[in-house]
């Protein structure tokens, strides 16, 4: 028997929800009016609108009927790592879409970036209301090193957008760069995964030193990536052609380049915090 809980409705959080579901289909409803463009960030941005849209009402949906409590997963790892997600994704959306499709008399696509930008407002509130506090019993989502996962994944999808195939497939030096960008993120994409459905006992070994082993073999990679691809991309390449429009493939190597150092960051607050929880805590 499904029960009606309307006070998930009226806490803070939920009222978040609420809003995020109204702007987020604002947005993508904007855009899908003006029109279709055949490019990686238009659907990366379509995406991400529709996605957070209805993952959000889902969400929604599930906590009002009460159904959550009888889902095989852990709820609050799942609702956390999400509004994580949705945070990164909106951020991005919401400066990539103005970026390459806004002009100054576009109505309705400034209208959809101004809905962007306080869904991405809303997104980091409920992330605010949703993350664990110092010395609170949570999920590992819920925590740092949860969130810097999340994190490091969203950032090998920025990546993936902006790779292009012609390029890293002549030279074996960009081939490393993508398979590591790749295996990164799909080892993220376990940890994620496997925490979201409680599997994490699964592992043959301690969960804590297999993750601050691979944080260390990631920022080991992904230091081979900031040397290789701006070398292999800009070799007689140095600045931006002169004849390139909004859509210059220099920008997509130049966001490549950038985002690889941004996550070598990240890896390496990741592998510290690790490092810190693992060798430096001592049990209460």
């Amino acid at each position: 028997m499904v029960t009606l809980d309307t006070r998930t409705l009226t806490v803070p959080v939920g009222i978040v929800r609420m809003l995020e579901v109204v702007l987020t289909c604002i947005s993508f409803s904007l855009v899908a009016s003006v029109g279709h463009f055949g490019s990686s960030y238009w659907a990366w941005c379509m995406f991400t609108w529709v996605f957070c849209c209805f993952v959000t009402l889902f969400i929604l949906i599930m906590e009002f009927t009460t159904l959550h409590a009888r889902v095989p997963i852990s709820w609050d790892d799942f609702t956390t790592a999400f509004a994580m997600l949705s945070t990164l994704m909106v951020l991005a959306a919401s400066i990539i879409y103005p970026t390459f499709y806004t002009c100054a008399s576009c109505g309705k696509q400034i209208a959809a970036t101004v809905t962007s930008c306080l869904a991405f407002i809303l997104y980091a509130t409920e992330v605010g209301l949703t993350r664990a506090k110092p010395g609170e019993i949570s999920g590992f989502l819920s925590t740092v090193p949860g969130l810097l996962k999340v994190l490091e994944a969203f950032v090998a999808c920025i990546i993936f957008i902006s790779l292009d195939h012609g390029l890293y497939s002549r030279f074996p030096g960009l081939q490393w760069c993508v398979a590591v960008y790749s295996l990164c993120f799909i080892f993220a994409l376990i940890i994620i995964l496997f925490t979201i459905c409680r599997l994490l006992s699964l592992f043959p070994f301690p969960f804590d030193k297999v993750l601050t082993g691979y944080n260390v073999l990631a920022v080991l990679m992904y230091m081979t990536c900031v040397v290789i691809w701006p070398l292999y991309s800009f070799q007689n390449n140095h600045s931006r052609p002169s004849g390139c429009g909004r859509t210059c493939y220099w920008d997509n190597l130049v966001v490549v380049a950038f985002m690889t150092c941004f996550n070598l960051v990240v890896y390496i607050v990741d592998t510290v915090y690790s490092f810190k929880l693992v060798f430096f805590v001592t049990p209460a």
